[in-house]
């Protein structure tokens, strides 16, 4: 809320100093030693709650929505979802030198850590800038049509994007265009175990009616379990993990708070002879 409030009396200028301070005194009044941001690189005592609670979320089941513990840290703003790729990409070490990446819709703490990390190339867009603190340099693009060369990309990062889009079929393919030989995209998206296909009516165009259908005023449908399918219907060989498969095989023994029921979808381009 009283995020909320700087955003809209403050001035340009004077809204990320302004917010970096208010996230630090929050920071200190939530330290701890339960959880753990790779982000800020702090501890704290819990994170805060997040998310949208709405009937169909529950109804549903859907992994990757919904309000959640635990989910917002209290010193950067990043989501178990942020903490997620951040986790998946440095146990398997997939920052590694001279790579091309774009991410698509960057979130702020994600983007700001790949920005700082990766040695090669790295591109974010969006197709709006309202609301949202992007870096300056990101572009501005259109996912359904990709201005970008073919087998331009050694990795794609598309993040709670594909829910969002008219045409996710067409999105996928130029995302799958874009990518190199060989290259790799994380596809997140929220899901329903309980549906066998994706659930979509064009018809509904009103947000009231997308939270009831969909569980987001801005979602324009609601996977099922044929999104894999989907997937490799542009050409994607598609791999998946569970949460709990790579906590089980790490090392690493801090509690980054993520949520344990995501499964991360892994896309890739084969390699062409």
């Amino acid at each position: 809320m009283i995020t909320s409030l700087l955003k809209s009396v403050l001035p340009p200028a004077l809204k990320r100093p302004t917010k970096k301070l208010y996230l630090g005194f929050r920071a200190l009044f939530y330290i701890g030693n339960s959880f753990f941001c790779p982000y800020c690189k702090k501890s704290y005592r819990k994170m805060l709650s997040g998310g949208f609670d709405l009937p169909v979320i529950k109804t549903m089941q859907i992994i990757g929505a919904g309000r959640r513990k635990n989910m917002v840290c209290p010193g950067c703003n990043s989501t178990d979802r942020d903490r997620l790729m951040y986790f998946f990409l440095e146990k398997n070490k997939l920052l590694k030198n001279n790579i091309s990446l774009l991410h698509i819709a960057p979130e702020p703490s994600l983007g700001t850590f790949l920005k700082s990390n990766v040695n090669g190339l790295y591109i974010s867009g969006a197709k709006y800038h309202e609301g949202v603190y992007y870096h300056d340099s990101m572009k501005i693009i259109d996912i359904e049509a990709l201005t970008f060369e073919s087998n331009s990309f050694d990795m794609v990062i598309c993040n709670h994007v594909l829910e969002h889009v008219a045409d996710d079929h067409q999105a996928m393919a130029e995302i799958y265009r874009v990518l190199k030989s060989g290259g790799a995209a994380i596809l997140q998206v929220p899901w329903s175990p309980l549906l066998e296909t994706t659930y979509e009516d064009p018809s509904i165009i009103d947000q009231i009616g997308r939270e009831k259908h969909f569980g987001q005023f801005d979602h324009v449908r609601l996977y099922g379990m044929d999104y894999r399918k989907r997937l490799e219907n542009v050409g994607f060989h598609v791999s998946t993990f569970s949460v709990q498969d790579l906590l089980e095989t790490t090392i690493e023994k801090k509690n980054f708070a993520l949520n344990p029921k995501e499964i991360i979808f892994v896309g890739r381009k084969q390699t062409t002879r």
